[in-house]
């Protein structure tokens, strides 16, 4: 069996990093032998993630633009031309037969060079707008898989392929992994829970609305599995220091989602496009709050 060596490159935020994990997962799945390598930012969450989930990865010293006026953007050429010279050295090295870009900034080097030296390339779309890098990048590749309709509108139409978003295969059968997650999470097997994910960063217009509202949601003796994000979490651990209620499970980041969707009656998550994707295979009931400051204000539509 040919041993196939393929690079995914991107991350950023959780929206495009597992994803990229579970599209590498369904390609060990059907070729074990694949050697399957990341490509992400340095000092973002894919540097963590990705090892966790047992893959390696070689992280770029890229950064995007700042939207406000900060003499941080005065680096970014810098900072792009020295991540080209080490994708270029990456792609020397590994010499892969594919390399896939799941968006975020970190995939604009790394498939640049590739497509440049003719190596076969595709992006894989996970939203109803699309990314910068993503629509820079539309051209080079071979295909562009997408989740949405209507994405001709963006992209090449003759590239394009509707294959719906990847998702993680452990958020499948959550019933059997109820009970392990009450004992994970220390939770209350009779009462009901809700789960609050205000995407991988966290969000503070939901964290703000959770805790002016944290003593209601306890007077009516109903748990709370509560991702704040790195940000909040100092404020939200105020907050359940204030109910002193045991009840209220506060963490920056859930690792083991599978047992936050199997615990949930209810979830309460940011409109992000990996967020609706995995609820709609869970079956929760769920409140979607749209980020209104989303290119196009895609979240909403």
């Amino acid at each position: 069996m040919q041993q196939y060596k393929i690079i995914i490159s991107g991350g950023g935020t959780g929206g495009h990093i597992f994803p990229a994990i579970a599209i590498a997962n369904a390609i060990k799945l059907k070729y074990p032998t694949a050697k399957i390598l990341f490509v992400g930012a340095l000092g973002k969450m894919e540097m963590e993630k990705v090892p966790a989930a047992g893959y390696d990865i070689i992280g770029l010293p890229i950064m995007g633009i700042q939207r406000r006026l900060t003499f941080q953007n005065f680096k970014v050429p810098f900072k792009v031309i020295a991540s080209l010279l080490k994708a270029k050295k990456i792609v020397n090295d590994f010499k892969p037969d594919v390399v896939v870009g799941v968006g975020g900034y970190a995939s604009g080097p790394l498939l640049k060079v590739a497509t440049n030296k003719g190596i076969p390339a595709l992006l894989q779309e996970q939203n109803s707008f699309p990314g910068i890098t993503n629509k820079m990048l539309a051209k080079k590749v071979q295909r562009i898989c997408v989740a949405y309709a209507n994405m001709e509108r963006f992209f090449p139409k003759e590239k394009i392929m509707l294959t719906g978003n990847p998702v993680r295969q452990d958020i499948k059968n959550l019933e059997a992994k109820r009970a392990r997650g009450i004992e994970h999470f220390d939770l209350d097997a009779t009462k009901k829970t809700v789960l609050v994910v205000g995407g991988s960063l966290g969000a503070r217009t939901i964290n703000q609305s959770i805790d002016a509202g944290l003593e209601e949601i306890v007077k009516n003796d109903i748990q709370l599995v509560w991702q704040t994000g790195n940000l909040y979490v100092n404020e939200a651990n105020a907050a359940v220091a204030r109910v002193a209620n045991k009840g209220v499970k506060t963490m920056p980041f859930i690792s083991k989602m599978d047992y936050a969707y199997a615990v949930a009656d209810v979830v309460v998550s940011r409109a992000g496009a990996m967020s609706v994707s995995e609820l709609s295979i869970a079956a929760k009931p769920t409140i979607f709050v749209p980020l209104p400051s989303a290119a196009e204000d895609h979240q909403t539509k």
